[in-house]
């Protein structure tokens, strides 16, 4: 079981803030994780297509898309933030 986080904007468009999901063969790294998660709907499509820019931390640490994903792990997305 892995822990789903969404921050901010990501967290209003996609109307939840967090999940837990079952971790199979096929989603072992962050490329697979958007990819499922982008085949729920139109919405989470758009959330997660390539060419939107979203940021990704596992267990709080800033990750890239090749990043593994192993049992227990929690990954958070948000989008880039700005500083003023």
């Amino acid at each position: 079981m892995i822990r789903v986080l969404y921050f901010a904007s990501l967290r209003d468009r996609l109307g939840i803030s967090g999940e837990e999901l079952e971790l199979s063969e096929s989603t072992r790294n962050i490329t697979s994780l958007k990819a499922l998660l982008a085949q729920r709907d139109e919405r989470w499509a758009a959330v997660f297509a390539e060419d939107e820019l979203v940021l990704v931390a596992v267990n709080q640490e800033m990750a890239q898309a090749d990043t593994p994903i192993n049992e227990g792990d929690e990954i958070g997305f948000f989008p880039p933030v700005t500083g003023g």
